[in-house]
């Protein structure tokens, strides 16, 4: 694929907790409503876990009690990949990170969230760390 930031996978299981490596490397997905940004209030920037590269800002979080952390948009369409992901007999959009390929979550469209996107980027708290704001 090429990405920006790219380790081997024993790397990776070097930098990563388990959790963290099952979530971002293998496209796991943390159980609802266990992560730390689940209900997050703080101002600041999601950066990606795995490399640190700015990835959703908190102003476009919001509130959509599914158990994961919710945005409406990424920091901008280039910070983000989509990928098609048939597993378990369902279509969704697999959300990952454009500088290491890390998964983050998926995307939903047509929800009917009162958010100027209609999306709702479900992200694993694990894939992310918060910078809050100065």
């Amino acid at each position: 694929m090429g990405y920006q930031v790219e380790k081997s996978d024993q790397e990776w299981r070097e930098q990563l907790t388990p959790k963290e490596y099952a979530v971002l490397r293998q496209a796991g997905t943390e159980p609802a409503y266990t992560g730390e940004y689940t209900d997050m209030k703080q101002t600041g920037v999601y950066r990606c876990r795995a490399c640190n590269a700015e990835l959703f800002r908190s102003d476009t979080k919001f509130e959509s009690h599914c158990g994961w952390p919710s945005f409406y948009a990424p920091l901008a369409e280039d910070r983000v990949e989509y990928i098609e992901d048939t597993a378990f007999g369902m279509r969704r959009i697999e959300v990952r990170c454009a500088s290491c390929g890390s998964h983050l979550g998926h995307v939903f469209e047509g929800e009917g969230y009162p958010t100027p996107t209609d999306q709702r980027y479900c992200i694993n708290s694990v894939s992310l760390t918060l910078e809050p704001a100065e």
